[in-house]
C-alpha cells in the first residue's frame, strides 16, 4: 500500500508517494535524483549511504522512508551553502582525503554531525564517530587529518589532542 510522505530535503519541502518500508536511499536516488549518497552494502554496515536526519547521521539504505516523515534530511548535495563548500568539504579536499570518493559523502556528513555536537573532538572521539564508515582505499590517516582541519576551521583550536 502506498502512502504520501512529506519531509524536507536540503531545505526544500518534498512529497513522495510510496510504500512505507521503502529505503530512504532508494527514494533519494530514484525519486528525487539525489545520487550523492551511495549504495554500498545495503545492510547499514559500510555507511556510504549516510545522510543527516534531523542533524543525526543515519544509514539511508536501511532507514525506511517512513522514518523521514515530517523531518529534515540533508544529503551531501545540500551541505554546501550559497555556492560555498562546507568547512568539512573544504578540509577533505585540502587534506587529500578524497580518493575514489565512494565513502566520502558518508564520511563528510558524519563529520559535520560530529562537529555540530563536539566542536573540538579528540582523536578518540573522531575515531568513535567515524567507526563503521568504511573507506575502500584505506585513506584513514588523511580522513583523520581532514576532520582535525575542519574542526580548526570551525574554531576548535585543540582538535585532535587526546
Amino acid at each position: 500500500m502506498t502512502t504520501t510522505f512529506r519531509f524536507t530535503v536540503n531545505g526544500k519541502a518534498r512529497t513522495v508517494k510510496t510504500e512505507a518500508d521503502r529505503p530512504l536511499l532508494e527514494v533519494l536516488r530514484e525519486d528525487l535524483g539525489l545520487t550523492g549518497a551511495k549504495y554500498g552494502c545495503g545492510e547499514g554496515q559500510c555507511r556510504s549511504c549516510t545522510v543527516l536526519l534531523d542533524g543525526k547521521p543515519v544509514t539511508s539504505c536501511v532507514a525506511p522512508i517512513s522514518a523521514a516523515a515530517g523531518k529534515k534530511v540533508v544529503t551531501i548535495e545540500g551541505l554546501a551553502k550559497d555556492g560555498a563548500l562546507h568547512p568539512v568539504q573544504e578540509a577533505f579536499a585540502a587534506e587529500g582525503a578524497i580518493q575514489c570518493g565512494y565513502c566520502v559523502p558518508g564520511m563528510i556528513l558524519t563529520t559535520a554531525a560530529l562537529l555540530e555536537r563536539t566542536p573540538r573532538p579528540t582523536d578518540g572521539q573522531i575515531v568513535d564517530a567515524l567507526n563503521g564508515n568504511l573507506c575502500r582505499c584505506c585513506g584513514y590517516p588523511r580522513i583523520l587529518a581532514a576532520v582535525r582541519r575542519a574542526a580548526e576551521m570551525r574554531g576548535g583550536a585543540n582538535a585532535g589532542q587526546d
